[in-house]
């Protein structure tokens, strides 16, 4: 699995969250556990395949907020289960 983190600016309440939520869905369907916070600045999701960043930034310019950045690295599941 891949976590890509991106930098937001412009959320301001729940609705900015999830709009940025539903327009990353929206441009990665595959992607799973997707979150945005609007206090952080900031959205990330998991995929199995890295994904075109800039496809996913110009999806984020569209709804009318600004991706500041964007970095993905290798996730491992953390807890009782998780993979070793």
């Amino acid at each position: 699995m891949i976590k890509t983190i991106m930098k937001i600016d412009g959320m301001m309440c729940g609705m900015c969250e999830a709009h940025v939520c539903d327009a990353i869905r929206k441009a990665v369907p595959e992607a799973k556990k997707v979150a945005a916070s609007r206090s952080k600045k900031e959205a990330s999701f998991l995929t199995e395949e890295a994904v075109d960043t800039n496809s996913l930034k110009a999806a984020i310019d569209a709804t009318g907020y600004t991706c500041l950045g964007m970095e993905s690295a290798p996730y491992e599941k953390k807890g009782l289960f998780g993979r070793r």
